[in-house]
């Protein structure tokens, strides 16, 4: 799949989902957190109010003609720019997807709409929910997600309660660690206490490993990332995906890859484009979630960087390319 669509993108690799493929229905941040950590940047409308965004009947015209040009994808997950519980028709859209395919459906959300029943009847219609839980406190939580007025902790962790009770398919609870805001031992302690009350199937930790809305976000490394893992029981697992090395994510702007001779379509760059519209990626991710070769991939990224449509950030020593936005 190489041409963009403008609800759709990708595949993406990703660690949990493996090849997933975006449906994006909610406006570029618009969601009802500012999370410090964001990758896509700071929220440009903060609201826990639901619309209709993209129109369901495109969207999911859109996604029968990617289907029919035999797109390989492990999911399709409902994710994207902004927060996808704030369309109101995201029941709808599920339902039409599981009519026209069997590939399995997930929800990426922060899961602060959750105490809504229904927003929790929406997204039990996908085979696996994908909330958010960064903070054990209303302290933390306010630091970290910088949410609307009207959303607590506590209405979150009640509302991923209630979800649980309520839903037969599989949670995957993402925990998003910051050194030193959320990682000291009292911290932890109340994030376990949280995931004892909710029971997510899986726990996935993550960190800052890509660009971030605030500077000098601390990430934890792999280490300290597999000792929080362990005290924070069986079910949990490290997905924060560390680059290999600078030399992997780099790109040499006189590397002779960039001029060896091959015709590149546009519809190879537009799904480029459309796939960092949504998230930065390393050069290894392009290459890897669209199928495309290295020297590809760099001819790509030096046409959209000349027009000023991408550009790149260093995080940790690593290369990513993103959105001007």
């Amino acid at each position: 799949m190489t041409d963009k669509k403008k609800y759709l993108y990708g595949p993406v690799p990703s660690r949990r989902l493996g090849r997933s493929y975006g449906i994006d229905i909610v406006p570029f941040k618009v969601c009802t957190l500012d999370c410090v950590y964001c990758q896509l940047g700071r929220t440009l409308v903060k609201t826990d109010e639901r619309k209709d965004y993209a129109p369901i009947d495109v969207v999911l015209a859109e996604l029968k003609g990617a289907l029919a040009e035999n797109v390989e994808a492990d999911f399709i997950t409902i994710a994207g720019s902004g927060e996808p519980t704030l369309h109101a028709q995201l029941g709808r859209l599920i339902d039409g997807i599981k009519e026209i395919t069997n590939i399995r459906t997930a929800v990426l959300t922060n899961g602060t709409l959750l105490y809504r029943p229904d927003v929790r009847a929406d997204c039990a219609k996908a085979d696996v929910v994908m909330p958010s839980l960064d903070a054990g406190d209303e302290q933390t939580f306010e630091k970290i997600n910088r949410p609307c007025r009207d959303i607590s902790i506590e209405n979150l962790i009640s509302g991923l309660c209630k979800l649980r009770e309520e839903y037969a398919g599989q949670i995957w609870l993402e925990v998003f660690l910051i050194e030193p805001i959320n990682t000291g031992t009292e911290q932890i302690a109340r994030i376990k206490d949280a995931i004892e009350r909710i029971k997510p199937d899986k726990i996935h930790l993550n960190t800052a490993v890509r660009p971030t809305a605030e500077p000098g976000i601390r990430r934890l490394d792999a280490g300290q990332l597999e000792e929080i893992a362990v005290r924070l029981g069986p079910n949990c697992e490290v997905i924060a995906d560390f680059p290999a090395s600078r030399s992997e994510t780099s790109v040499p702007m006189d590397s002779q890859e960039i001029i060896a001779p091959h015709h590149i379509s546009s519809a190879e760059a537009a799904a480029v484009l459309s796939m960092l519209e949504r998230r930065p990626c390393s050069l290894k991710d392009i290459c890897a979630g669209l199928g495309i070769r290295r020297n590809e991939a760099l001819k790509h990224i030096r046409d959209l960087q000349r027009r000023g449509l991408i550009r790149s950030e260093v995080k940790d020593g690593n290369v990513f390319f993103k959105s001007p936005s």
